[in-house]
């Protein structure tokens, strides 16, 4: 707070108490739109330049004096436990200080990463490898294939679908698969820790601060007051720090070791014991009339449930309402239609929040099958969607605004085709983008453009939104062309970047944000660029091959010699 004539400031924390004290007016005039002087209007990021330069301070930058540093292996398979370590050898490796066994992990600590990373691969380690030792991805598969043909809870009924699928002039059915995905962060899972007998410190990079507080606190039985998190930026999130599991793991080792340690996780760590974007099954089914419009629209989702997990009072009447956002509330008229909803948790596996869980699969689902019926009645997939959304007009805009500016309709060469989708979803936020691809005869897939249109409501920072649709269309792209985990033997088989890829510059596309100025109250943008790149993406394909992909990722072997 600044007095102007006098300069004389204070900060907003010394007027708090007096503040208080102060009568709450009933009534309060907003500013008028038009008198805005900073919302809408660009503004650059403070923290660009040090993180351009390096002096940003990332968790697994921490420095504190006498810190030993730990390096870990868990049980590969998942749910498995410790059976035994020998560690002599490890010990004899210079610079290693201790091994620390925990139920399912073991650690080494040392002076410094090498010294540790050396000491673990001397360890002879047994495992337990426990109930899930067999696991495969088909197993999962089959169990949610086998869950699917049952029907699940309710989440949104119109009208009668079964008179009207009876009465349709044709049926179209479809069943699509997505995959398990890591975060694959730039910065591994880290965390520094020191536990005295009168408190804890807490150095790390989270989302989520309280909950790492809490954790740190269980694991050691200290009360909240005596712990303290020391909160740094994020090499990477997109929801894998949102949890907490690497963080009570390196408390447990700090138990065992005098002075600050700081434990980190190789990528090939993080990879193959990470909390997974959940695998889900959908069967879809419409009932289109004689112009080939929709008049019934069934859509059962089966997967897993995060917020159960995660957030157990929101899961309510057996419905995870984060896994069926994106299917409940699709931008398009139904006049009967029913969206049930099967949770199928697969054995072991942990699952989590993946920028954007449940839209970024549903959208795929719904917008391929929109391409599906359109296609079935021998429509233009623009036109095809505009004739659904005479009840939604931001909708309808955003994706007129994208087809105009990705030039729909225009000649292409030979093997290249557009493809449209459209997003309704986190909270009221509406975009469209068309995806520009060509298939070479091998099956290799290049996207060269992408066009995007948002309408996320009331814009603060325009260059905020761009830059949130720009890595949103990256991080989709990498999922869709390259990205997932599968599992053999109960192991997770990625590793590293190698085998778990992501998108190469070399591969990134042209990408271009239309913004639509509104008034409307404030959506959210930090995921929809990724939600709805995948089915723009597939549909530019069939445009291309008459290829359809009902299965995530794009499989190159599919498309071979089309």
């Amino acid at each position: 707070m600044i007095h102007v004539p006098t300069g004389r400031r204070l900060t907003y924390g010394a007027l708090a108490d007096t503040a208080a004290t102060l009568p709450v007016p009933d009534k309060v005039a907003l500013k008028d739109p038009k008198d805005f002087k900073l919302i809408g209007t660009p503004a650059k990021r403070l923290d660009t330049p040090d993180k351009v330069n390096g002096k940003a301070q990332f968790g697994i930058d921490v420095k504190v004096r006498g810190m030993k540093i730990a390096t870990v292996a868990a049980c590969p398979v998942f749910g498995g436990k410790l059976a035994g370590v020998d560690d002599r050898k490890a010990k004899a490796v210079k610079g290693v200080r201790q091994v620390v066994r925990l139920d399912n992990a073991v650690a080494v600590v040392g002076d410094h990463m090498w010294a540790a990373q050396q000491g673990l691969g001397a360890l002879d380690i047994r495992w337990d490898e426990g109930p899930n030792a067999t696991l495969s991805t088909a197993d999962i598969v089959r169990q949610l294939e086998a869950a699917s043909q049952k029907p699940g809870v309710v989440v949104r009924k119109e009208g009668d679908l079964a008179r009207a699928m009876a009465g349709a002039a044709r049926k179209v059915e479809a069943v699509y698969q997505t995959p398990f995905l890591a975060h694959a962060p730039m910065e591994p899972m880290n965390c520094t820790v020191h536990v005295r007998q009168d408190g804890c410190d807490v150095w790390v990079g989270t989302q989520v601060q309280t909950a790492a507080q809490a954790a740190a606190a269980k694991v050691t039985g200290l009360p909240l007051e005596k712990v303290r998190v020391h909160n740094y930026l994020l090499g990477g999130g997109f929801g894998r720090r949102l949890e907490v599991d690497f963080i009570a793991q390196a408390v447990q080792i700090a138990r065992q070791v005098e002075g600050p340690v700081k434990v980190v996780w190789t990528r090939e760590e993080d990879t193959q014991h990470s909390v997974y974007k959940p695998y889900f099954y959908d069967r879809l089914a419409a009932g289109l009339d004689e112009q080939g419009l929709p008049i019934a629209w069934s859509h059962r989702l089966t997967g897993s449930s995060v917020v159960a997990r995660m957030l157990p009072s929101a899961f309510k009447n057996g419905i995870d309402p984060d896994a069926v956002e994106g299917a409940a509330e699709p931008p398009y008229a139904f006049p009967n239609m029913l969206v049930d909803y099967v949770r199928q948790e697969p054995p072991g596996i942990p699952t989590g929040w993946w920028r954007g869980v449940g839209p970024t699969h549903n959208v795929f689902v719904v917008e391929s099958f929109i391409d599906e019926l359109a296609a079935a009645a021998k429509m233009d997939p623009v036109t095809y969607r505009r004739a659904l959304l005479g009840k939604s007009p931001r909708a309808r805009a955003v994706l007129d605004l994208a087809a105009v500016k990705a030039g729909w309709g225009q000649p292409l060469p030979p093997g290249s085709g557009r493809g449209i989708s459209l997003l309704h979803a986190f909270g009221e936020t509406y975009i469209a983008q068309v995806a520009e691809v060509s298939v070479s005869k091998g099956g290799d897939v290049r996207v060269h453009r992408v066009v995007v249109a948002v309408d996320c409501g009331m814009i603060v920072n325009p260059d905020t939104v761009t830059a949130q649709m720009e890595g949103g269309v990256i991080f989709g792209l990498s999922a869709a062309l390259f990205s997932e985990i599968t599992l053999k033997d109960g192991r997770v088989e990625q590793s590293n970047f190698h085998n778990y890829r992501v998108l190469r510059i070399n591969e990134a596309p042209v990408i271009e944000v239309h913004l639509v100025k509104s008034a409307e109250a404030p959506g959210g943008i930090g995921e929809p660029g990724t939600s709805a790149l995948a089915p723009a993406v597939t549909n530019a394909i069939f445009a291309a091959t008459g290829k359809r992909v009902r299965k995530l990722p794009i499989n190159k072997a599919e498309l071979h010699s089309i």
